[in-house]
């Protein structure tokens, strides 16, 4: 019997006589690797479960916006960056600090209906744009406002939010703006084509051509031919 064959038979015997122990330690080895399943299992769920959530989530954001082709003219933009559409959107503004200027800018940007009337469906992605003010009008007046939304809707599941979202115009000092955006010139020289166009085809404006047809030709042909005669004639004349 060789060395390597004596340490199995001791092994094999080893492991005879702990057999209970051996079993026992197995047996706590599966039931922890169970649990840490079953804890793993619990938490995929629940992540499942808030990535649904927020898949059907929407939320309601109002930010100040100012007007592509004049800076000085500024609206509120109401946006739904949410993943769901919400229902039922209610607004409930207020003032916060600013007095009569902010009470006035408040009115202002609350012409539009939507205001009083509510969202009965508001998808994800889309905007809705208030009222306009003039800030080179009391601008440091109307910088120092500060306006207050409350905000409730609902989600496809039916589940309410309550938000209160502050609207803060000092946000407008220090903004300027240099020379025109490209979409607003690229719109301005396309309506100004188009215009022309407009008035071609309508003959309000005729375009100047120089025509050059066979006669033309002709005439050419018969002016250089006349004037080969005639130098010529010259020539022939200088020589005698």
């Amino acid at each position: 019997m060789t060395i390597w064959d004596s340490q199995m038979d001791n092994l094999i015997t080893l492991l005879n006589q702990n057999s209970g122990a051996l079993t026992v330690v197995f047996t706590a080895v599966v039931t922890l690797a169970t649990v840490v399943y079953a804890a793993l299992t619990a938490i995929l769920v629940a992540e499942t479960r808030k990535l649904r959530q927020a898949q059907t989530e929407p939320r309601i954001e109002i930010t100040v916006d100012a007007l592509d082709f004049a800076v000085n003219i500024v609206r509120l933009c109401v946006r739904n960056n949410g993943e769901g559409p919400a229902k039922n959107v209610k607004f409930e503004p207020s003032v916060i600090d600013g007095g009569e200027v902010a009470e006035s800018l408040l009115a202002e940007f609350l012409s539009p209906n939507f205001f009083k009337t509510g969202l009965r469906y508001f998808g994800p992605g889309q905007f809705r744009f208030s009222g306009y003010t003039q800030t080179n009008e009391d601008f440091e007046a109307k910088a120092s406002s500060v306006l207050c939304f409350k905000v409730t809707y609902e989600s496809i599941t039916d589940k309410k939010y309550v938000e209160e979202i502050v609207v803060d115009m000092a946000e407008l000092r220090g903004r300027y703006q240099l020379g025109k955006p490209n979409l607003y010139s690229i719109a301005k020289s396309m309506e100004k084509i188009q215009k022309d166009l407009h008035h071609i085809t309508t003959g309000f404006k005729r375009i100047k051509v120089d025509s050059y047809d066979n006669d033309d030709r002709e005439r050419e042909d018969k002016e250089r031919e006349e004037w080969r005669r005639e130098t010529a004639a010259k020539l022939e004349h200088r020589n005698k």
